[in-house]
């Protein structure tokens, strides 16, 4: 990455300034809709992966949307006066967007990149030249004050986070701003913080470009700089690399092993008003002789119920590897990358590590006296945006609560949107071997019944109590209905809990 990333940022005093250049933006089409028609479907993933060459390549003309893809996203100099064209181009060379080059030409202080909001609303998310897109491409810095823009990880965040509407909201490790701004849509009052001032002025120019409300800006690290203030709803995407050091201000997390990650989920329930959400990006050690499982439920407050979904495992290998590469370590001395494996090795065997999970955390302040703590390990594809589901898993969680086995055979239920149902078994055989039912939204969980638990799913409409529905299987099958009734009641609450069935009403 150049030095020109690190250059001194735009202004944030000069409002009238980011309100004509949004507007000249808008006017050229450069959105995502725009980038997409303009670049096309293959050019754009690769602009994704920081592949320019396709994206260099369909910007050849000189049309408005061509000149503002190679001055922002190219970071390429472009002529004053085809800028001019473009761009109130003085005013935003006085509040610091762009900087001469020399010669004619101007150029970009920062990445600004197009990102359509969940409700179609024209976003523009700020980062440092070079930074917009993380992975194994590597930014190529080692400056730990670059800020990144957006990437998988923060948009896996904003697709888990709840959002209903709240009065307050925190985002803790703002970055680049993409979940202050998400946040901003549905909380009457937002508040980020991080320990980068730098990334705070960049969340600034995010929050101004996108015309949304502003936030209340804190440097600090964890919760420090919100001291005993509460919140309907925290969100993070922390530095939770688990690495030797804290080298890279953006990910490491500066702290032993996975103990930042640890941290934060133990301290938020402290800072939560009663029925609000909690919901991190985390990664978490294996460590020999522990199950990994135990381990996260011991971060729990005894306060909070818990969803901890792990989505991904890698030995530590495989990890350092990744973060190695990210840091562009792999293009350095031979000898230099060799001491840095080496030393996240150490660290791991230290540690006792064998691999590493990555995935999403959720908490939830209750109150309750047996409070729920889910872990479970899902790999398997999901459909984004999860916030609903993650919202819908809670309140199923409060229902099984509040109803003993009694009450549930008491209770009415209606099967859920697009479940479908499959047999499997030999071809040709009378009966299957098992009966699996299949959501095809949300987790698209898939969970293996018995011909009661099938027959009793396919006909819960809502009509029926689920006691009276298992009289009548039991009247076809020849059982004993009080048997049936007994044995049933845990198949339900799976059905439940997984979200296969739903209370009716």
């Amino acid at each position: 990455m150049s030095n020109t990333s690190l250059a001194t940022l735009p202004s944030t005093d000069r409002s009238d300034v980011t309100a004509r250049l949004r507007d000249a933006l808008l006017g050229a089409s450069f959105s995502a809709d725009g980038l997409l028609d303009l670049l096309g479907a293959s050019a754009y993933a690769a602009l994704a992966r920081s592949e320019t060459v396709p994206a260099l390549r369909a910007t050849r003309g000189d049309t408005p949307l061509e000149t503002l893809v190679r001055l922002f996203l190219l970071q390429q100099p472009v002529r004053h006066a085809r800028v001019a064209d473009v761009l109130p181009v003085q005013d935003c060379l006085e509040g610091g967007w762009l900087m001469r080059t020399g010669g004619d030409e101007v150029a970009a202080t920062v990445d600004v990149r197009p990102f359509g909001g969940p409700g179609g609303e024209d976003w523009f998310i700020v980062s440092d030249l070079g930074c917009a897109v993380g992975g194994a491409g590597g930014i190529g810095s080692h400056d730990e004050r670059v800020v990144l823009g957006v990437g998988g990880a923060s948009t896996t965040l904003a697709g888990v986070t709840v959002r209903t509407p709240v009065a307050s909201a925190l985002d803790l490790g703002a970055g680049s701003g993409i979940q202050a701004l998400h946040a901003a849509q549905h909380a009457t009052r937002v508040t980020a913080t991080d320990v980068n001032p730098r990334a705070l002025h960049i969340t600034a120019l995010t929050l101004a470009l996108s015309s949304a409300p502003g936030a209340d800006l804190r440097e600090g690290s964890l919760f420090e700089p919100v001291g005993e203030q509460t919140y309907d709803l925290i969100v993070s995407n922390p530095p939770f690399v688990i690495s030797p050091g804290a080298r890279l201000t953006y990910r490491d997390g500066g702290m032993g092993g996975d103990d930042l990650c640890r941290a934060l989920v133990q301290g938020a329930g402290a800072h939560l008003n009663e029925g609000g959400y909690a919901q991190f990006l985390a990664n978490w050690q294996h460590v020999e002789g522990e199950d990994w499982q135990d381990r996260l439920r011991s971060w729990v407050p005894r306060d909070c119920d818990a969803w901890v979904v792990q989505r991904e495992v890698q030995d530590v290998m495989q990890y350092a590897e990744l973060w190695l590469r990210d840091a562009g370590d792999h293009r350095s001395d031979p000898v230099e990358y060799q001491t840095r494996y080496d030393a996240w090795l150490d660290e791991f065997e230290t540690r006792k590590v064998r691999a590493v999970g990555f995935g999403w955390i959720t908490l939830r302040k209750s109150g309750a006296a047996q409070p729920s703590v889910v872990v479970e390990e899902w790999p398997h594809p999901v459909e984004q945006p999860l916030g609903e589901t993650v919202r819908a898993h809670f309140d199923r969680v409060d229902y099984l609560r509040g109803h003993d086995d009694a009450a549930l055979l008491a209770g009415h239920f209606k099967l859920a949107g697009e479940i479908v149902q499959e047999q499997v078994g030999l071809p040709g055989a009378e009966d299957p071997e098992h009966v699996v039912l299949r959501q095809n939204r949300g987790m698209r969980r898939a969970t293996r019944v018995d011909t009661v638990g099938a027959g009793f799913a396919g006909v819960c409409d809502g009509q029926l109590s689920a006691g009276r529905i298992l009289d009548a299987i039991a009247q076809l099958i020849g059982e004993d209905p009080v048997l049936l009734r007994d044995r049933t009641p845990a198949q339900i609450r799976l059905l439940i809990e997984q979200g296969f069935l739903e209370p009716a009403g």
